[in-house]
């Protein structure tokens, strides 16, 4: 089982849940990627299942413990999101809604549905949950995981126990990755990068994409510091035009548009940005004001491209934007 680093009111939550016979049958884990959402959606999993759980946490060994593990327990059902945007439909919804109602044959009495990355679910399908989360049989628990609760209505929300998770500090990043597969100097380099969360460090040790999008991360910030549209538009360019590559470069770069506002401020705030070193250099140049102005034409371009406008479009409006706001 993984272990979970910082959170440990959240971990101790859960094990007062489970020991003193109060287990929430529906639970949003919400946080930025990286920040074990689905790891603390796993762990609750074995809790849940577990067959000897020892002081509010599982035991890890079990039959059922490692069946959760290895993602092959026959009471733990995966919802399948479908489509380009990945979003939870009726169809799959609905086959949960009767599927709840199969009893399940572990020891423990309990059946887990999880629901992954819940950014694009559709309206209509968290509509169809309502009952089920509402008055779920005894036995059945949902766990729903997102970066943020603005993915779920009003009225899913308030049917659920809604637990955060947060980036741990430096240090206990580091201890993480050199507990497991990094040298001291590999922790260094990733924690330089993605402070306390641990997940994008190891991704950005394990996956060389995401080393290229901080490398672009730099050359936009240098673009701005310059006020070259141009290579703005191709750096930007470079991160690709799917959705999911453009989330990426707003987000990132939003990030280091954030980090340049605080320096500029004289801020002594924590930096979140991957690229802290280019948003303390693009401090020099811009002002906070100026900062934030480019920090809502971001947005802007993120509307539009959830509004389907056409990425080179959106991306075109955007460095024109950004240099404008930048003067």
């Amino acid at each position: 089982m993984n272990r979970i680093y910082g959170n440990e009111e959240l971990l101790a939550t859960l094990g007062s849940m489970v020991t003193r016979d109060r287990a929430a049958h529906s639970v949003i884990f919400y946080g930025e990627k990286g920040t074990g959402r689905k790891t603390a959606a796993k762990y609750y999993t074995s809790l849940l299942l577990c067959s000897s759980p020892e002081d509010g946490k599982p035991c890890g060994v079990c039959a059922s413990c490692r069946n959760v593990a290895a993602d092959n327990h026959p009471d733990v059902y995966y919802a399948q999101p479908s489509g380009k945007l990945g979003a939870y439909n009726v169809e799959t919804t609905r086959q949960i809604c009767r599927d709840a109602f199969t009893k399940p044959n572990n020891d423990t009495g309990r059946k887990v549905y999880i629901f992954r990355d819940c950014r694009n679910t559709e309206a209509a399908a968290q509509n169809t949950l309502l009952k089920v989360v509402e008055e779920p049989p005894d036995y059945a628990y949902f766990i729903f995981t997102a970066e943020s609760l603005s993915a779920f209505l009003p009225t899913i929300i308030s049917r659920c126990i809604s637990l955060p998770l947060s980036p741990v500090t430096e240090d206990e990043a580091r201890r993480a990755l050199t507990e497991t597969d990094f040298t001291k100097e590999q922790a260094d380099e990733a924690v330089s990068h993605f402070h306390g969360n641990i997940g994008m460090c190891r991704e950005y040790l394990l996956d060389g994409e995401l080393r290229k999008q901080v490398d672009l991360t730099k050359r936009l910030a240098e673009s701005i510091i310059r006020k070259d549209e141009y290579e703005l538009m191709r750096t930007l360019g470079e991160f690709g035009t799917e959705r999911s590559s453009l989330r990426s470069a707003f987000t990132m770069a939003d990030k280091l548009i954030r980090d340049a506002a605080v320096f500029a401020k004289g801020s002594s705030a924590a930096p979140i940005s991957c690229c802290p070193d280019a948003a303390q250099k693009l401090s020099e140049v811009i002002s906070a004001y100026q900062a934030a102005r480019i920090h809502s034409c971001i947005s802007k371009a993120w509307d539009a491209v959830c509004g389907n406008v056409n990425a080179g479009l959106v991306l075109t409006a955007l460095c024109a934007d950004i240099m404008t706001a930048a003067v």
